[in-house]
């Protein structure tokens, strides 16, 4: 067998066959020590800071090691990167026979069954000429394609709507009943998977299954050996998601949809069915009409005035249950029928434990309002003791790998939300030089980001830095709200200075577009929001400025935030210092990690927030940063540009 050094080495494998390949020491501590805990049936958490390679300091390890492993990411686009690029080249290196597939959630892979419904409803779903060519586009695609997984079909946006018409959701799939279910592509997907050595999936789809039994892991883990979680610094929020309920007013509206094609296509004769349809789904479109807001989150007790939201919900349960009935004396007449009513069995019965159920210690009940649609929601508090049962389960080996896990250099607070009581834990600085690359700079004479004008002096402080850099930045905000106003205000003041640097906002297209725009222009301006936080990688000149607006502490009146908050103090903690600070470390310490991607990289991080160095925390926060020069002298930032600009021209 290889050794890891042989792989490693400065002439070893990796530089020998991978073009760019450079050793660098943690790569190949970082590799040891994964390799050790395989061997051993271990739990690893491993950080590893940006530039040391974690991707191969695991894929090696883990092919030598054999056995079946599943890699989870935080995003698709890493699992398509792995699955197209690093593991098909690490493979080569080593000259394993391993074989590898992916696996996604089946709302990527288009379902024959509810094409075929699309195409035979007249195209009565949709309300434009746009979807009906995307839906014959999609139908060729289906013919022609071996794994129909969407994202190979460039031809159809993302997020056209026609998209939710011909995948399943969980609610929908007809499993094997399906008509379809031999040539079904999500099937045949799991089918790759079972006989893989290495599957790739993404955190979503790994709670999803190992919470609702759903999406195609099941059998998976029972004979895996590894588990390896890429960018884990995601879990705690993805599993909280997955270890709760919800319900959303749009996956009734879906039911009633569905409920409607059946209704048509298969049972005329049932002459009320189309009225409790009907009535359901208004009861569902006024439940979303008696909050007034947008895109905010309450607490049930929020709620506690709000006497039309809880008679509204009354009525909802009430008109679900009366389509309940009807369907159920229908469901024998086709799968379809059968679904939709096992789908409204599961969210009436979802939305009585939610209505009636006291609130617990262990699980809070919250509203979350979109645009178009709103979501009831309940959260356990905490998720260490639900996912340790998931360690201790069958003997395996379980890393968990991130460039921020950690606040200066201590995992506690990601071991206790995790329930990794017996993880080793162990980091390794990125290899980059911090000293010559970057420079930390944190404005003087700015006030508390509570004042009223503080965007405004965020603004001011800004402007000059933007132009010593010649644009080439992130502007990286903790709320949409302020986004919109810091882009309104920086448009503003170019205009009034003749200031031509291009300005992008999140939102203005994909992230993928706005990324590719920032690229090619070279001197861009983008401006951003959560979106642009983390799994963005921008090397070179293009981006040499990031300035973030504020500290990101979550706003307290979150309501699961606020629970849990109020729980740690009820218990004889400190919140604060054990959970709103390191959670707020980890989402900075990942917005800054999109400045210096390379060795070759150079850039100013500028952090407006004044509590950087006026608070006791501040130092516990600057200090879990790479180790860049600091500076609070405008001059200074000037003169750090102005030597990159002469080395450039030299």
């Amino acid at each position: 067998m290889l050794d890891l050094k042989s792989v490693f080495a400065s002439d070893g494998l990796l530089s020998k066959h991978i073009p760019g390949y450079r050793m660098r020491v943690p790569q190949l501590e970082m590799a040891q020590a994964i390799a050790q805990a395989i061997e051993k049936n271990g739990i690893l958490v491993a950080e590893a800071g940006t530039g040391t390679g974690k991707t191969f300091a695991y894929l090696v390890p883990a092919l030598l090691a054999g056995g079946k492993v599943i890699i989870s990411t935080g995003t698709k686009t890493l699992q398509d990167q792995l699955f197209n690029r690093d593991i098909p080249s690490v493979r080569s290196v080593l000259n394993v026979p391993v074989t590898v597939a992916l696996l996604k959630g089946r709302a990527n892979y288009i379902c024959h069954y509810h094409l075929e419904r699309s195409l035979q409803n007249n195209y009565l779903s949709f309300v434009n000429q746009d979807e009906i060519k995307y839906l014959h586009l999609i139908e060729r695609h289906a013919m022609n394609s071996r794994d129909g997984d969407k994202s190979s079909l460039n031809t159809v946006p993302e997020n056209a709507a026609v998209w939710h018409h011909v995948t399943a959701t969980r609610e929908n799939c007809l499993g094997s009943e399906c008509p379809n279910y031999k040539h079904c592509f999500l099937m045949e997907a799991r089918k790759k998977a079972l006989a893989a050595d290495v599957v790739v999936v993404n955190h979503h789809l790994f709670f999803a299954d190992v919470m609702l039994r759903d999406e195609g892991l099941t059998e998976l883990l029972p004979a895996c050996n590894t588990v390896i979680f890429d960018e884990a610094h995601q879990l705690p929020q993805t599993a909280s998601l997955f270890f709760g309920e919800s319900v959303s007013t749009g996956q009734l509206i879906d039911l009633a949809h569905d409920s409607k094609v059946e209704a048509v296509q298969t049972v005329k004769d049932c002459v009320p069915l189309p009225d409790a349809i009907a009535a359901m789904e208004k009861a569902a479109r006024d439940l979303r009409l008696t909050i007034t807001e947008e895109n905010m989150r309450f607490s049930l007790s929020a709620l506690t005035k709000n006497n039309a939201f809880h008679r509204t919900l009354d009525e909802l349960l009430l008109k679900l249950t009366e389509l309940n009935v009807i369907l159920e004396e229908q469901a024998a007449r086709s799968e379809g029928l059968e679904n939709c009513w096992r789908r409204a069995n599961d969210h009436s019965n979802l939305i009585k434990r939610w209505r009636d159920d006291a609130d617990t210690g262990g699980v809070v009940r919250w509203v979350e309002v979109y645009s178009k649609a709103l979501q009831l929601n309940a959260t356990p508090l905490s998720i260490a003791e639900i996912f340790n049962k998931q360690l201790s389960a069958t003997p395996r080996a379980w890393i968990f790998t991130s460039a921020t896990l950690s606040v200066k250099k201590h995992f506690d607070h990601y071991l206790g939300e995790m329930g990794l009581v017996t993880a080793q834990s162990v980091s390794w600085d990125s290899p980059f030089n911090f000293q010559e690359q970057a420079l930390l700079y944190v404005p003087t004479g700015l006030p508390e980001p509570s004042h009223r004008d503080y965007i405004e002096n965020v603004v001011k402080a800004a402007l000059p830095v933007l132009k010593a850099s010649r644009g080439r930045a992130f502007f990286l905000c903790t709320s949409l709200r302020a986004m919109q106003q810091i882009h309104d205000q920086i448009a503003t003041a170019f205009e009034s200075e003749l200031i031509g640097f291009p300005l992008l906002l999140q939102g203005d297209g994909s992230r993928s577009t706005l990324l590719k725009r920032f690229r090619k222009l070279e001197n861009a301006i983008l401006i951003g929001s959560h979106s642009f936080w983390e799994g963005i990688d921008v090397r070179g000149e293009a981006l040499s400025l990031v300035i973030i607006d504020k500290l990101p502490f979550a706003p307290p009146d979150d309501p699961v935030l606020s629970a849990r908050i109020e729980k740690i103090n009820q218990e004889g903690g400190n919140a604060f210092m054990e959970y709103q600070l390191p959670h707020a470390v980890i989402s900075l310490k990942q917005g800054a990690g999109r400045l210096i991607r390379d060795e070759t990289d150079r850039g100013v991080l500028m952090i407006c927030d004044p509590r950087l160095t006026t608070k006791s925390y501040g130092r516990k926060i600057w200090q879990s940063l790479p180790p860049m020069r600091r500076t609070r002298q405008l001059a200074d930032v000037e003169q750090f540009f102005l030597t990159e600009r002469q080395a450039t021209v030299s």
